[in-house]
């Protein structure tokens, strides 16, 4: 048995309010004991001895990160189109086909190469568990590979074989929702958990995205939606509808979208640092969470509309410009990731929770939001293990 003591932590956010204080259920002198992996225990500072042993010297903790959102198996780079989009032009979902031509010109080794130090940049943020996307192959051949890379990086693998109609389809989408749903369904769901579809203009409409997401179910995949990322459309209610687990983005919310989702199960999920990036006006979370839904916050990592793995970036957009409090952003990020992917294992410390924790070098998780742009991660610990230190954090 493995154990590691994570001792003289000054300030401990469980996000589960039933353990402390507070809607993120604070603790204050605090120790956590993991062994294999798991939270074994949550101890009074200085009370419990062991040989691996972390001094936190009270600094704060929370939950790692949980990043419900991510396409991070790509090649290429769209910073030209950043540019472009900062002097004042707009996103449009076609951009996804300039990476597509990059990833399918790169080989499994370099795929697998370049999302794996995209990975471990996340770990240096704070983020311990990511679900991963296709949808940069865009032919069966191409996404059955990116499904594949993905599923050695996590256990929360999404089929996204409807992220863009590809050139070779262009003016014949029905026909590629075909393919999607049939011969490139049939070689990603070994690998996948989830099935997604982009419901959007210049995208896929509500009629292609039932089918493929039916078609998901039908294979044994939970369902995601992109939805209402540019403008009203059918995307939320339709994801709510067909008990999706997550609706992601949800820039644009009419009220008859907002009493869908404080009606249903689906989680809300927000991308705030896409909204940044694209100029897109910025959700406002508090007249969703103010009717009752479920809410989440994730990076959406990716090379064309939000390439970064900063969450505290996320946390910060989200209490300045989605008026959500910075318990709540916290929450958002770690046992609402955790909703959207309906696993209760991780997102929060608690007895027999997966051992993700990160060290704030901090005394409180506010400052996450209160100092933003400064890198205040001093360790990442994941599944029990110590992935990542600050090199001018002398703890052990």
């Amino acid at each position: 048995m493995s154990t590691l003591v994570i001792d003289n932590i000054g300030q401990l956010a469980t996000c589960n309010p039933e353990a402390g204080r507070g809607p993120v259920g604070v603790l204050e002198d605090a120790a956590v004991v993991l062994e294999d992996g798991r939270i074994a225990a949550i101890e009074r500072a200085g009370s419990v001895h062991a040989d691996d042993a972390i001094d936190a010297d009270r600094r704060a903790v929370i939950p790692g990160f949980v990043d419900s959102h991510t396409h991070l198996v790509f090649a290429g780079d769209r910073a030209h189109e950043f540019a472009v989009r900062m002097a004042g032009g707009r996103y449009e979902a076609g951009g996804i086909r300039v990476t597509t031509e990059a990833t399918r010109a790169a080989d499994a080794e370099d795929l697998d190469r370049l999302a794996r130090r995209r990975q471990r940049e996340a770990l240096r943020a704070g983020i311990t568990h990511q679900e991963i996307k296709s949808g940069y192959g865009l032919d069966v051949q191409s996404e059955e590979l990116l499904c594949r890379v993905a599923s050695e990086l996590t256990d929360d693998v999404t089929f996204l074989g409807a992220h863009a109609v590809p050139n070779e389809y262009e003016g014949r989408a029905d026909d590629y929702t075909e393919l999607v749903c049939g011969p490139m369904l049939g070689a990603c769901a070994p690998y996948a958990r989830w099935i997604d579809v982009f419901c959007e203009r210049g995208a896929f409409d509500a009629t292609q995205s039932r089918a493929v997401l039916e078609a998901g179910r039908a294979a044994g995949l939970g369902l995601r939606m992109h939805a209402n990322q540019l403008g009203e459309g059918p995307g939320v209610q339709l994801a709510v509808e067909l008990g999706a687990a997550s609706a992601d983005h949800c820039t644009y919310l009419s009220e008859a979208d907002i009493d869908a989702l404080a009606g249903g199960t689906t989680i809300a999920t927000f991308l705030p640092a896409t909204d940044f990036s694209t100029r897109e006006p910025y959700p406002d979370a508090r007249r969703v969470i103010d009717a009752g839904a479920q809410v989440a916050l994730a990076t959406n990592t990716n090379p064309g509309s939000s390439y970064t793995t900063s969450m505290s970036f996320v946390l910060a957009l989200a209490v300045r410009d989605m008026r959500m409090t910075v318990e709540e952003a916290l929450r958002a990020a770690t046992t609402g990731g955790a909703a959207a992917l309906q696993r209760h294992d991780i997102g929060r410390i608690a007895l027999g929770a997966r051992g993700d924790l990160v060290i704030l070098d901090a005394p409180s998780y506010e400052h996450l939001v209160y100092r933003p742009g400064v890198p205040l991660i001093a360790a990442t610990i994941a599944r029990g293990r110590v992935e990542w230190v600050d090199p001018d954090f002398d703890a052990f």
